[in-house]
């Protein structure tokens, strides 16, 4: 993993574990304000399944939330060509095609793994929006709103307040999960990204877009929680009706009650086991 100069050490530690285990990998992505840590409750149960997890951050992600809150600026300026070209290359130095587990930015970014033909199985989890994705609820407007209402925020690393956290992640727990939610997984995120897929669909060249058609795409299960103002159900059935084109499986599988931290709140495990399910039967 010498040539990708992005890459941590823990990253590349992973893909050679991965690699000398002869399992099945799974490369989780994460989204926007979270770090790959966010998955490691999900990495231990894919473990326990028999599989070989691998959560690679973004190019020159921190390793702690601590370091990510002291040094913001190092997320500045990703875009999403720029980290799914890092995953790519990442996947690329598997010996096995992986199932590929994302989520909300992370999601988007399985979808154009998935659709590079990369991943043996995929789950998206209220995934951004892709170019032929319209619908856009005022909650996901609102949710974007701290990045999206300021321009110069593109090039930007941009946090969001507890109050901002609250109403974009954690809108379906209580307040008190919510606060520790805010101080354990909640780093600042590359503005970039939501401008990119703002604007997708005005952009016939923009990187927000997943070749869904492409037969090698494979199996791909979209989760969505119901109560997500981030990416509410009107994103991800229109996502899911785009994906339905391909003549792969394609499968949507909503949760009660839950908001956008449905892979790190205190229901975590049954979204993890819903898509541990997927991968079970493709992968």
């Amino acid at each position: 993993m010498s040539d990708l100069p992005h890459i941590t050490r823990s990253a590349a530690d992973q893909v050679e574990a991965a690699n000398a285990s002869g399992l099945r990998p799974v490369v989780f992505i994460h989204g926007l304000w979270l770090l790959p840590s966010s998955w490691d409750r999900w990495a231990r149960v894919f473990a326990d399944a028999g599989y070989a997890p691998v959560s690679p951050g973004w190019p020159d992600d921190p390793e702690t939330v601590e370091e990510a809150n002291a040094h913001p600026e190092v997320f500045a300026g990703k875009s999403v060509g720029d980290v799914a070209d890092h995953y790519s290359e990442i996947i690329a130095g598997l010996t096995r095609k992986p199932a590929v587990i994302g989520h909300s930015f992370g999601g988007l970014l399985t979808m154009i793994v998935a659709g590079r033909g990369l991943a043996a199985a995929s789950v998206a989890i209220d995934s951004a929006p892709f170019r032929g994705v319209l619908p856009l609820p005022f909650s996901a407007l609102k949710a974007s709103s701290p990045v999206l209402g300021n321009p110069l925020n593109r090039h930007r690393a941009i946090p969001l307040t507890y109050d901002q956290f609250r109403f974009a992640f954690a809108s379906a727990v209580s307040e008190e999960e919510a606060q520790v939610l805010y101080k354990e997984f909640a780093v600042p995120a590359s503005g970039e990204p939501l401008f990119q897929a703002a604007a997708a669909n005005l952009n016939p060249w923009t990187e927000a877009k997943a070749d869904y058609q492409n037969p090698e795409r494979g199996p791909l299960l979209i989760i969505e929680g119901i109560g997500d103002n981030t990416s509410p159900p009107a994103i991800n059935r229109a996502a899911f009706k785009l994906q339905s084109e391909n003549e792969g499986v394609t499968e949507i599988a909503s949760i009660e009650n839950r908001g956008h931290s449905l892979t790190i709140d205190g229901g975590w495990r049954e979204v993890c086991d819903t898509a541990l399910a997927l991968v079970r039967r493709f992968a």
